[in-house]
């Protein structure tokens, strides 16, 4: 039988970017935390190379932002060349409106250092490295695991709820006998990491270098490092093509010497579409690679899994607090989902577009994208019509009737705080359930107990209870919805909206606001 040190409220197996982000979300609840990780430390390749300013967002949520971006290549444009090195489409990812870059380079293991070093904050979080868990089994109470360490020991330890997020060969994922449906492509390519020893023109560019005879990513990194990622062809010898040689004379086509870089490791990988048949079992969720596979075009694969954390981890702590029923559980896998898929839907899109190798139809490619390169604009909307979809969830937990802000998240523009202060929005939102509205509220009884925002208008005097939407962002985001008063959720999604002078629609059956709101640690 087990004792109260061995009882936890979530159990968290897998302490990649997935299981870090859901680790330092749930301690800063307080919640009870265990994670499980079987590896010694944080993994030396790097596997994600990219992330977007929804992810930086969420990181910002943990106190993180500030610490991780200094390490991360921002405003980086990309590029699509020819096989002679000619651009033939240039843009920029678009701002959404998160108060973060659009896009920003990463090397994963400096990142996951810090997002751990985050983790360190929580004394509410036991973290057993070199631990797996052999066995799960769920009873009405809780789930039981059996978790072997690293001097064989055996013990069993209990949690409420289980956050799977052990990677794409998910073991838990198996013991539940979960169908991970889709493909693996049949094509290979070695993923190749560098340190730049003497920089080259134009190195911090990103090019998707669409040569039918050989495509290649050639990726800035930061931290002094540089990736390029090549197909492995018909009659190439994998192994040979991974050697010291074989890398030099490939990266050598685009100008790149010996000197210049020194070659860290090369990987052969394949691409999987895939999605388990259910994120969730009883008390048990699948999130990140567990949970979906997919290839790395648009750099989303880690992004998803943070989202899949953000998403969840809320959600999990009303529950375990009482503040809202257990059916809202089911919402995780309703909203996290239809995204996932439409994100490696575009995924797929964009490498398809890199990688076609028919002289035919690359040269199409080719003329067509080069045509309306001189065309204002065009490039950049063709770019963000295709690049990562904005998480929106307009079918997922929220309040009927709908309306044209439930489910997506609200912009977080910088603000005027009650201080005076300019500070960004989330700060001031606090990661709870609130009420934001437009001038004087309106009584709303049926929310009785959840704080309440004013959002004033540029130039207005700071107060108490309000923002002053000095960036000119929210009024203009709400008056473009119809809606003069939100219920926003913890994460910033829009629950609940009305237009001036009537009522919100009234909170979740079973709502019980907590007295105190989610802790959110200082930048």
């Amino acid at each position: 039988m087990n004792g109260a040190d061995d009882a936890y409220d979530v159990a968290v197996i897998g302490y990649g970017p997935t299981g870090v982000t859901a680790a330092n979300l749930l301690g800063g609840t307080g919640l009870r935390v265990v994670v499980l990780e079987r590896e010694a430390d944080v993994f030396s390749r790097a596997r994600a190379i990219s992330t977007d300013e929804e992810v930086i967002r969420i990181w910002q949520r943990i106190g993180l932002a500030e610490r991780l971006k200094p390490d991360m290549l921002a405003e980086r444009p990309l590029d699509f060349v020819d096989a002679r090195g000619r651009t033939f489409l240039s843009a920029r990812p678009a701002p959404r409106g998160h108060g973060h870059p659009p896009q920003m380079f990463i090397y994963q293991p400096a990142l996951e250092q810090v997002l751990r070093q985050g983790v360190d904050r929580y004394p509410n979080v036991a973290v057993l490295l070199r631990h797996e868990c052999l066995r799960l089994r769920q009873d009405a109470a809780g789930v039981e695991l059996t978790v072997i360490g690293a001097d064989d020991s055996v013990r069993r330890l209990r949690a409420r709820y289980v956050i799977a997020a052990d990677g794409g060969s998910s073991l838990v994922r198996a013991q539940l006998n979960v169908g991970y449906e889709g493909r693996t492509y049949e094509d290979r390519w070695v993923v190749i990491d560098t340190e730049m020893l003497k920089p080259w023109p134009d190195h911090d560019r990103l090019r998707f270098r669409c040569d039918p005879a050989r495509p290649a990513v050639d990726c800035p990194t930061p931290l002094g490092h540089h990736r390029w990622e090549f197909p492995i062809l018909p009659g190439d010898d994998e192994q040979q093509l991974t050697s010291d040689d074989a890398i030099y004379a490939m990266v050598s086509r685009y100008g790149i010497g010996r000197d210049q870089i020194r070659i860290l490791r090369a990987t052969v990988y394949s691409h999987h579409v895939r999605f388990a048949a259910r994120f969730r079992v009883g008390r048990v969720f699948l999130a990140g690679d567990a949970a979906h596979a997919m290839p790395p075009w648009i750099g989303q694969g880690m992004a998803a899994g943070v989202r899949d954390a953000a998403n969840l981890c809320w959600k999990l702590a009303a529950v375990l607090r009482g503040e809202l029923p257990a059916g809202l559980l089911d919402s995780y896998e309703a909203e996290r989902k239809p995204h996932v898929k439409e994100v490696t839907r575009r995924a797929v899109l964009v490498g398809r577009l890199i990688t076609e190798r028919r002289l035919p139809l690359a040269r199409v490619r080719n003329g067509l994208l080069r045509a309306i390169r001189p065309v204002p604009g065009l490039t950049s909307r063709l770019v963000d019509a295709n690049w990562i979809p904005v998480a929106s969830y307009p079918n997922g937990f929220q309040a009927r009737p709908r309306t044209r802000a439930s489910g997506h998240q609200i912009p977080q523009p910088w603000v005027t705080g009650p201080d005076g202060a300019r500070v960004r929005l989330d700060d001031v939102l606090g990661g709870r359930w609130l009420l934001l509205h437009l001038g004087p509220p309106r009584p709303q009884p049926a929310w009785e107990g959840v704080p309440s925002l004013a959002v004033l208008p540029a130039g207005s005097r700071p107060a108490e209870g309000a923002v002053v939407d000095s960036d000119g962002v929210l009024l203009p985001w709400l008056a473009g919805r119809g809606a003069a008063t939100l219920a926003l959720r913890p994460d910033a999604y829009v629950y609940a909206a009305a237009p001036a002078g009537t009522r919100l629609p009234p909170p979740p059956a079973g709502f019980a606001p907590a007295s105190r709101p989610a802790a959110v640690s200082a930048q």
